[in-house]
């Protein structure tokens, strides 16, 4: 498939290759020597949490990351409540799963509502609640800050630096952060930050991707294959190795072009270019 094993820290976010299923997944991964994947909770519940379970562990893969929890940001206590249980049963299923990470998406600004300052204090509020229950369950939380684009509507937290500040309030074995390059290659401040990210224990994840132009319509599928964009993906991954991370760097794109091809195609040229342009 491709010239030997993959890497050893390499990681395939299920979303990368989403036409494969579950088992098409794990039986590629093992094809390809690939140690682990990052999940997604839509398509593991639709094939049994158990049943996934069984199947990445019987193959002996690790799973390196479960996406998503969060969403935290309602401003209505329904709303809230809703995201309480949620996120419970995500770390439910993370535990089941022998996840590393619970990936959070944070959640965006309630309809009608102007407020960045009060929804960020949301998230804070019902982690509070969420990160002991995590914490019994043997599950890290990551918050995950996302591009600026997309603070209205998915995620309030845009940088690393805002994303610590929420995650300093807690235990770091409870919170971490999650670090991508797509959402944070921009910031100037990033060194800064994931300098404090890793002197605090904070970073429970690392993703790649690159920035490609023009953005398409729908920028959340906007995601470029390694090295067909702006971002140096390998500087990137040094200055998380810098800041003490050694674990998993997990592949992360939403491309319908990637989506339309035969998937051990794609995993074989994911995994050359992560060599080309990560490792």
């Amino acid at each position: 498939m491709s010239r030997g094993p993959a890497p050893a820290r390499f990681s395939l976010n299920q979303e990368t290759i989403r036409q494969w299923s579950l088992p098409e997944l794990v039986a590629g991964c093992t094809a390809a020597g690939v140690a682990a994947v990052g999940l997604w909770r839509d398509p593991v519940r639709r094939f049994g949490v158990r049943e996934t379970a069984k199947l990445v562990a019987g193959a002996g893969l690790r799973v390196s990351s479960l996406c998503r929890g969060g969403f935290f940001t309602a401003a209505d206590p329904a709303g809230r409540a809703a995201a309480r249980e949620d996120n419970r049963r995500a770390v439910e299923e993370a535990a089941e799963l022998g996840a590393d990470t619970l990936v959070l998406v944070s959640g965006g600004l309630p309809e009608g509502d102007r407020d960045l300052a009060g929804a960020r204090r949301r998230i804070a509020g019902i982690l509070g609640e969420l990160a002991p229950y995590a914490a019994a369950h043997g599950v890290r939380l990551g918050i995950e800050p996302l591009h600026p684009m997309y603070a209205a509507d998915r995620c309030v937290v845009s940088t690393l630096g805002q994303a610590l500040d929420i995650a300093e309030q807690f235990p770091a074995e409870q919170v971490g952060v999650v670090i991508d390059s797509y959402h944070l290659w921009w910031d100037e401040r990033l060194p800064a930050e994931v300098r404090r990210a890793g002197g605090g224990g904070r970073i429970v994840s690392v993703q790649v991707a690159d920035w490609v132009t023009p953005l398409p319509k729908g920028v959340l599928l906007g995601r470029g294959q390694l090295g067909d964009g702006s971002i140096d993906l390998r500087a990137f991954r040094k200055l998380t190795d810098a800041a003490g991370y050694r674990g998993p760097v997990e592949v992360e794109i939403f491309h319908p072009g990637l989506w339309a091809r035969e998937g051990t195609e794609v995993l074989r040229e994911v995994i050359e270019r992560y060599r080309e342009h990560v490792a």
